[in-house]
């Protein structure tokens, strides 16, 4: 049998131009490169960023043993291509993924660090009415929402800010139809719903799902559903998976207590497949396709065992 309260809400993948640009970007966020694979044959390369300091949630676990994970993907060459840009989701076309999210000590002194560093905000603690959180950028536009894991009235006078106390809180993605999507990350992947806040005069309401206890800014590996009132009525495909063109995010990543028994279950209870274990020569990894046609990557959580095919 799998166990799905033993899963994990991995990582999300993020396709980028230059990953020097980026691993520096997040290494400054204080993440750590824990893992890096290199496909020279195919010509792209994956490198694994997560908080990793003695004071991280999970701290020297196996890579497939964590939350709170982002993965970039290189194509190998888009660096040195001048027309090269990625979909960072939040325009059209390509709008579906909007952001991930990283949850600090002291807000105002870590969005300062961030822009001292040169870094740019889609959106700043002063600006607007939201006066709570900050978007920045990314070399390549992705939105990094931050958030704080105080009041942010407590550390309006800190200067100072600790990166080992930081946390990748959430990702967060637009869907079409919030009972449909509900049921499927509840019922077949497995996750619980931990908060949901509801924005009436906005028309549009957020659900944070995720795996085992906790639901705030404090913990790691947060799913966040954003639903725009009346989107469900509407005919046909709403937001964009990344995965077509223009490409940008890539997919999210569940991994597992047992990935055969794990993926008997999925069939049994009915998903759409975008890869099942038997395609391809990749036997080690499988991809389910949510309601809106989001791509979840299904790995062995190798705490458990070693993935199919590996002894």
């Amino acid at each position: 049998m799998t166990d799905p309260s033993k899963y994990k809400f991995n990582h999300s993948m993020l396709r980028v131009k230059d990953p020097k640009a980026s691993v520096k970007f997040y290494e400054h966020l204080g993440m750590s490169l824990i893992e890096q694979k290199d496909f020279p044959d195919n010509k792209f390369s994956l490198y694994f960023l997560a908080y990793d300091s003695p004071k991280a949630t999970s701290h020297g676990n196996h890579w497939t043993d964590r939350e709170g994970i982002i993965e970039l993907t290189h194509n190998h060459g888009t660096e040195n291509d001048a027309n090269h840009k990625v979909a960072n989701g939040n325009k059209e076309p390509g709008k579906g993924f909007g952001h991930v999210c990283i949850s600090v000590d002291n807000i105002q002194a870590a969005c300062k660090r961030i822009s001292d560093a040169g870094y740019k905000f889609q959106k700043r603690l002063e600006d607007g009415r939201m006066r709570h959180i900050a978007f920045a950028l990314d070399p390549d536009e992705y939105w990094v929402e931050v958030i704080s894991q105080k009041d942010v009235a407590e550390t309006e006078k800190e200067t100072t800010t600790d990166l080992q106390t930081y946390k990748m809180n959430h990702t967060m993605i637009r869907i079409k139809d919030k009972d449909a999507s509900l049921k499927f990350y509840q019922d077949v992947m497995g996750m619980q719903l931990l908060r949901t806040a509801e924005n009436e005069s906005n028309g549009f309401n957020l659900y944070f799902l995720g795996y085992g206890e906790g639901k705030g800014a404090g913990r790691e590996g947060l799913l966040e559903l954003t639903w725009n009132y009346g989107t469900e009525k509407e005919e046909g495909k709403v937001y964009h998976d990344g995965n077509s063109e223009p490409q940008g995010f890539g997919h999210i990543c569940v991994s597992v207590d047992d990935l055969n028994k794990a993926c008997e279950r999925f069939e049994k209870e009915g998903v759409s497949w975008k890869k099942k274990l038997s395609d391809g020569r990749m036997r080690n990894v499988a991809f389910v396709l949510d309601p809106d046609g989001y791509w979840i990557e299904v790995i062995q959580n190798e705490k458990y065992g070693k993935p199919p095919g590996e002894y």
